[in-house]
């Protein structure tokens, strides 16, 4: 499995839990109810957003090819390298040692690297060109400012 650089990703560091207050059910994007009960109870994000802590990295997005993907510019990736990347997937990969978040495409044994917006060409190795994965994305963590 292709290990990334350790100046580029560090050392993975646990941290002591950071219990955020969650709360029950879900909030609705339209019209209100206002008989939905809320109960409250502390829930760590990493709890939620990291199954395989010592090899899960955040990298932060760049560009607009994966927007309509829910990837845009400047959000936060959560990459986890255990999970194996297959046909479909959101993956980081590295392309002749520059690194690409796109759609794996592996069907019929051709495998290539898709963009959301439709617009970016696909990339697709060539004869002696180095495509490997390095970890899938399983989250996106978004700012608003």
């Amino acid at each position: 499995m292709y290990e990334p650089p350790a100046v580029l990703l560090g050392a993975y560091v646990p941290s002591p839990a950071l219990p955020l207050p969650w709360v029950s059910g879900t909030v609705r994007a339209g019209f209100p109810s206002p008989a939905d009960d809320f109960l409250v109870k502390r829930q760590d994000l990493n709890d939620l957003l990291i199954t395989h802590p010592a090899a899960t990295f955040f990298w932060r997005a760049r560009g607009l090819s994966m927007q309509s993907a829910g990837i845009g510019d400047g959000d936060i990736l959560v990459v986890n390298r255990a999970l194996a990347p297959r046909h479909g997937c959101i993956v980081i990969a590295e392309v002749d040692n520059d690194f690409t978040v796109k759609y794996l495409y592996q069907r019929a044994g051709r495998i290539k690297l898709r963009a959301a917006d439709p617009t970016f060409p696909d990339i697709v190795p060539k004869d002696g060109q180095t495509l490997t994965t390095v970890g899938v994305v399983t989250a996106v963590i978004k700012q608003f400012k």
